[in-house]
Formats: C-alpha cells, structure tokens, sequence
C-alpha cells in the first residue's frame, strides 16, 4: 500500500519541476494559510494579496529550498514576512484594522444544514468565538489561530513565531483559559445573570 508523500518530499519534486507536486502542495496548505492571514491581518483587503505573494515567492524561490524544516512552516514563514513587510510600511493599520479579516475566513464554518434555528444558534456560536478570539493578546492569538484554524504542530508554530515549544504551550494555555472566562462572560450575560 503506498503512502502519500510528505510535504517536504513535494517541495522537493517541485524543486526539480514537478508541477503536480505543487498542485498537492496547494491543495494541502492554501485553506490553512488563508486562514492564518486572515486572522492575522489587520486590513481585509491585504489577505488576497499577502497569500497570492506567499505562493508566488514561494515559486521564485522553490530552486533553493532545502528540507531542513517542515514545509509548512517554511511557507506560513514567508506569509508572515510579507505581513509584517505590509504593517511596517504602515503602522497605522494595526490600530485601523479590519476585523471583519478574520470572519471572512471562516464564514460557512457552521453547518449549511439543519432547521433555521439550529443554524442561527450555530452562526451566533461563531460570532461569540470570533470576538473572544479577536480579545487575545497577539502572540496568543496567533498561537491559537495556528494551531485550531491552520493545523499547525507546537513544534511548527514555536519555529514559526521564533520560541520553544514550551513557551507556545504557555501561550495556548493562556489563550484557552482567557476564551472560557470570555465565553462565559457572555454567556452569562447573554442570560441576564
């Protein structure tokens, strides 16, 4: 029974110009990486373009990739490069952002099927989680977004961020006790308690 190739085996093949060895490399990370950008943009519009320019730079520089890491840190690497590349030219941005990022990337995460209530249920859940998760502190949500939303491993996301696995531990464990106590709070709330 053959198994499916790694990532890293891809990257390489497409090293050596094997296109169908980019399109498994596409159709595996480009969902993740959408997501991770579009969580971690400040401004909308620059999503589109931020993963186009990961996948492009990714392509120029496929000669000189090395399997030395994960794959897909090495591409989540170039997309947060370019994003913090785009905040540096303009660091008004960040204080200006637009939140809206980060639900245009899940919009039709809840079920498309089921009576109207189940799905209005479904869609507050979502805006609830959304906005707690916009309220984590940075390096938290990122660490958070990684991990749920990109599938990234604690090693990946520690390379990725520049820490130790440990320290990225700490900050999902921070992040996961601060979405409680916010989801509680609303709840809460919400009940009029």
């Amino acid at each position: 029974m053959a198994t499916d190739p790694s990532d890293e085996d891809l990257a390489l093949r497409y090293r050596d110009g094997d296109l169908a060895a980019f399109e498994e490399l596409y159709r595996r990370h480009s969902g993740g990486l959408y997501r991770f950008i579009a969580w971690r943009s400040p401004r909308r519009e620059w999503v589109d373009e931020i993963v186009q320019d990961s996948w492009a730079a990714l392509h120029q520089a496929r000669g000189r990739y090395v399997a030395s890491s994960s794959f897909r840190t090495y591409l989540y690497q170039i997309a947060r490069n370019r994003l913090v590349d785009l905040i540096r030219r303009d660091p008004r941005t960040v204080l200006a952002g637009d939140s809206a990022a980060a639900g245009a990337a899940l919009d039709g995460a809840a079920d498309d099927e089921g009576t109207p209530e189940r799905l209005l249920d479904a869609r507050q859940q979502t805006a609830r989680l959304h906005r707690a998760i916009r309220t984590l502190p940075d390096e938290q949500r990122e660490a958070l977004v990684l991990q749920q939303f990109s599938g990234l491993a604690l090693e990946e996301i520690a390379v990725l961020c520049g820490t130790s696995a440990e320290t990225i531990k700490s900050r999902l464990r921070y992040a996961m006790r601060k979405l409680r106590e916010q989801l509680a709070t609303e709840t809460s709330r919400e009940a009029g308690i």
